[in-house]
């Protein structure tokens, strides 16, 4: 979480402006405090510190609080936190007794992190794992966090969205390209680093189901869902995780996706009205 990885030459190619805007912005906030460690111990890292194709950049206090708190973490959560730098935040969701886990190439990052871990007293629900956050598996976390640039999170929004729905991604400050967030937090006061940005993985619906009313017939863009029920268009159709809901006519239906079946329910005149869809075999999975 701490670390942010620089874009590689591809990622440059195709948001060579924004990603050197970025890279700018941070190198001019850093800058000053170049070489200057945030703790006394010898071992702690620096900021600005080089890595692999990675510069280690703090996430306030506040922040950290704050991206918990809009992931909604419990115990029964597994977070994972990709390039955990010192392992400040998976500490703190230890803390709020959940399951965590870091990513970080940095072997030394890694080891810090273990020690500040046994002298916080969560050693037990916490592990530090070296390895390459775009090859290692993290499909298990109900929750991950990134301080990652844009890039770096559009290289990961496949792996995001092939996650189980409701899972809930969170970012420091930088967004998923046109993947829009389904809430946002800001802390204030705040000099630096002060949003917090939480997507929460839709389940995947495009394609036709079969219904009582007709053919639904549905096009998705993340959690945005447009299409036909029968003749009648849909409005407003939105997806959090595997809940949909969406308007036809003066009808607002709600529902839940499990696989290839949706259990939607609606008030029609005063009336409760409940039925399945059942996904076509073209619906693709």
């Amino acid at each position: 979480m701490m670390s942010i990885v620089k874009p590689q030459a591809n990622a440059r190619n195709q948001r060579g402006t924004t990603v050197a805007l970025v890279v700018a912005l941070i190198g001019i906030m850093v800058g000053s405090a170049r070489g200057q460690q945030v703790s006394d111990q010898p071992d702690a890292p620096r900021l600005n510190q080089p890595g692999k194709d990675v510069q280690w950049v703090p996430t306030p206090p506040a922040l950290v609080e704050k991206m918990l708190d809009l992931a909604k973490v419990t115990p029964k959560d597994r977070l994972v936190d990709l390039g955990s730098g010192d392992g400040v935040l998976v500490i703190a969701a230890a803390k709020r007794g959940v399951r965590a886990r870091g990513i970080e190439y940095d072997r030394g990052l890694v080891e810090y992190s273990k020690r500040k871990a046994e002298e916080a007293g969560v050693s037990k629900r916490t592990r530090f794992v070296r390895g390459d956050i775009f090859e290692t598996d993290f499909s298990d976390a109900s929750v991950v966090t990134t301080f990652l640039l844009p890039s770096m999170n559009l290289r990961l929004r496949p792996t995001f969205l092939a996650m189980k729905p409701g899972t809930r991604i969170v970012a420091n400050t930088f967004a998923i390209a046109d993947w829009q967030p389904d809430e946002m937090a800001t802390v204030e006061p705040c000099e630096r680093w002060c949003t917090a940005l939480l997507w929460i993985v839709p389940a995947r619906v495009g394609g036709t189901w079969r219904t009582p009313k007709g053919d639904l017939s549905l096009t998705q863009k993340f959690q945005v869902v447009s299409g036909m029920l029968g003749k009648e268009p849909i409005e407003h159709g939105r997806l959090r995780g595997d809940e949909i809901s969406f308007t036809v006519g003066e009808t607002t239906y709600e529902g839940r996706v499990e696989e290839n079946r949706m259990q939607v329910r609606a008030t029609v005149d005063g009336q409760l009205v409940e039925w399945t869809a059942v996904a076509l075999p073209t619906l693709p999975r």
